[in-house]
């Protein structure tokens, strides 16, 4: 195994609150892995803290094999993670171009219109570059996303719930594009669609009240107990009850 990011022993509280437990992980390179759970789980609240919105109150986060315990965000990213929104994060009243070229030039892009254009073509993006964000679809507004957060080059991206919003005949069409342009990268994505985590993952994480309950490969974990009970939501009768039947 050559892990690029690694949980150790992390927990977080917020007084009396336990948002996450003894959390530890690894995340291979060039893997793909969901993260998933009911809301309140504990899934964003990884994501916080392994991008600096959130220190862990005990335990370290390491990137690489850097401690990325106490950085701000910004110094996350610098070191080569980003990350995109549950709801993204645009210039609404710019065009889709315009907010492609801000995220360039804060990046220190040095070639900002060659590769403002190289990320329209590999996200599909160029019948949009002229329209406001504001107006666009929210597929089309989660794919610009996804590409203001590759400006910096990351070797970890992070989605968040890259499909919330989107219309139901258009999410694998979107995932399709996503996962095209981010091949190379690491990346870990909190979903609530099984259909989309079964299907793009190559690795699920299931967290329940703020710990990790299942971990493995997307159909093992789908089909455990713990996850149709505690994630997906389906009533599991006990052994004894179908023994009896």
């Amino acid at each position: 195994m050559n892990p690029i990011l690694v949980a150790e022993r992390v927990n977080k509280t917020f007084g009396a609150v336990v948002a996450a437990a003894d959390i530890d992980l690894a995340i291979e390179r060039d893997s793909v892995v969901s993260l998933i759970g009911a809301n309140g789980a504990g899934k964003t609240t990884f994501l916080n803290m392994i991008t600096g919105y959130l220190q862990p109150s005990s335990g370290r986060i390491r990137f690489d094999g850097r401690d990325l315990t106490g950085l701000a965000p910004r110094q996350v990213t610098r070191l080569g993670i980003s990350r995109s929104f549950q709801a993204p994060q645009l210039l609404g009243t710019l065009s889709v171009r315009d907010n492609l070229r801000v995220a360039e030039g804060i990046a220190g892009s040095r070639e900002v219109e060659a590769a403002t254009d190289a990320l329209l073509a590999r996200f599909a993006l160029a019948p949009y570059a002229d329209r406001a964000a504001a107006l666009l679809p929210e597929g089309v507004r989660k794919l610009l996303d996804v590409a203001m957060a590759l400006v910096t080059r990351p070797r970890v991206l992070l989605l968040d719930e890259p499909t919330s919003g989107v219309a139901a005949d258009e999410k694998f069409d979107l995932m399709d594009r996503v996962m095209s342009a981010v091949q190379g990268v690491t990346v870990l994505f909190v979903e609530h669609d099984m259909d989309i985590v079964a299907r793009y993952s190559q690795r699920v994480i299931a967290f329940y009240d703020g710990r990790v309950i299942a971990d493995g490969a997307p159909a093992a974990v789908l089909a455990s107990d713990s996850v149709r009970r505690y994630v997906i939501g389906e009533s599991i009768e006990p052994a004894r009850e179908h023994a009896a039947a």
